[in-house]
C-alpha cells in the first residue's frame, strides 16, 4: 500500500511543478468548508478586487457582487468566465 501511497506523492510533486496543481492554505480550504461563497474565497485568495474579476472575466462588477452575495446564480458560461479569471476549473466555484 506505501508504494501506491509513494507514487501518487510522486505524480502530484510532478504535476505542482509543471503548475499543474496548486496547494492552497489551510485558511483558503476552511473558508470553502465553512460554506463562504467560493467565488469570493478564490477572489480575495488571488488579491482580487470585485472590480478587477469582473474586467477579466468580461462581466459586470454588479453581477461578481450578486454573485458572492448569492443574490444570484451565475449562468454556465459566466461561471466558466470566472473560473478561468480565476485560474480555476469551473468545478471549484460552483
Amino acid at each position: 500500500m506505501q508504494d501506491l501511497h509513494t507514487a501518487a506523492y510522486e505524480r502530484f510533486k510532478t504535476r505542482l511543478a509543471a503548475g499543474e496543481e496548486e496547494q492552497v492554505p489551510a485558511a483558503v480550504a476552511d473558508r470553502l468548508i465553512d460554506g463562504e461563497n467560493p467565488v469570493r474565497v478564490w477572489r480575495t485568495y488571488r488579491g482580487l478586487s470585485i472590480k478587477e474579476l469582473a474586467g477579466i472575466a468580461g462581466v459586470s462588477s454588479a453581477y461578481v457582487s450578486q454573485i458572492e452575495a448569492g443574490q444570484r446564480e451565475g449562468s454556465v458560461a459566466t461561471m466558466k468566465k470566472i473560473a478561468h479569471a480565476l485560474n480555476l476549473q469551473i468545478d471549484d466555484i460552483v
